[in-house]
């Protein structure tokens, strides 16, 4: 089990991001959460297996169609058991 803390930059509100990301992640099989920020920022909080969830990174790089992805950062975290995967409010 790893957790990955994953900020997304570009045009990446008001593209669908979050729900693609919600789907993405649930059939990936993993846990946490995704939400916008005020800073223009999509941040992503994902918890599983290591194959699992770099796929949901992977995914991140691109994201859904309308959105142009320009960075990606990625910061390692320690797991806390989250179950479930939510689009979360913005912070």
């Amino acid at each position: 089990m790893i957790r990955r803390r994953v900020l997304v930059s570009g045009r990446v509100q008001g593209v669908g991001f979050r729900q693609h990301c919600a789907a993405v992640a649930g059939r990936a099989g993993v846990a946490g959460w995704v939400r916008n920020r005020r800073d223009g920022r999509v941040e992503v909080v994902v918890e599983g297996p290591a194959d699992r969830v770099q796929s949901v990174i992977a995914w991140c790089r691109s994201g859904p169609a309308l959105a142009d992805v320009e960075a990606l950062e990625v910061f390692e975290e320690q797991p806390i058991g989250e179950s479930g995967f939510r689009v979360a409010a913005t912070v």
